[in-house]
């Protein structure tokens, strides 16, 4: 960030008076600009024991599988937006459950939010999807998955739907998981 958004003055770097990390601040209007995570909401959406998943038609990671996922907007709740992705991404209305994985992505400053969720309707490939399509666990193209947070997801799916329980998992994805996926940066 160079100038502010408010009044248009530059900015400088530093860490306000009674904070504890560097801030952009304008010194002309007295704004301090806040940068915070950004939360991806989405869903785990399943019929007859099979998951939807969704080939990425943009970047990054194009041409991968993911879940229906995406960043919220301003004015919705995470659940409306974990549906509205899913509408975008695969043309299907979902019954949403619970929220079932929260991960954080501290390095890149993100949050995904995936909740559990019965797919009610047809479905197709939305404008930000080459394909979608229903797979059994077998069938999971695991080698071609977009990101490591919808690996560990399904893994936890197909492991907790064998006991029949779904808790919410909590965990965090670090660099060296990130690093597995794209390489070093």
């Amino acid at each position: 960030m160079n100038f502010c958004s408010h009044c248009g003055h530059a900015v400088r770097f530093a860490i306000p008076e009674e904070d504890d990390r560097p801030r952009y601040l304008c010194d002309a209007c007295g704004t301090i600009h806040y940068q915070n995570p950004r939360i991806v909401a989405g869903t785990l959406p399943v019929r007859d024991g099979q998951v939807l998943l969704c080939r990425r038609a943009i970047s990054p990671r194009k041409g991968y599988w993911t879940l229906p996922a995406g960043y919220m907007e301003n004015a919705e709740t995470t659940v409306e937006a974990a549906a509205r992705e899913t509408l975008e991404e695969a043309c299907a209305e979902v019954r949403i459950h619970d929220l079932y994985t929260l991960i954080n992505l501290p390095h890149i400053n993100q949050v995904y939010m995936i909740f559990r969720a019965d797919l009610t309707s047809d479905f197709a490939s939305g404008p930000e999807s080459l394909e979608v399509a229903l797979f059994d666990e077998q069938d999971i193209p695991w080698n071609e998955l977009a990101f490591p947070t919808i690996e560990r997801t399904l893994h936890h799916y197909f492991g907790d739907r064998n006991e029949g329980v779904f808790p919410l998992h909590i965990s965090d994805i670090g660099r060296d998981d990130r690093e597995r996926y794209f390489g070093s940066a």
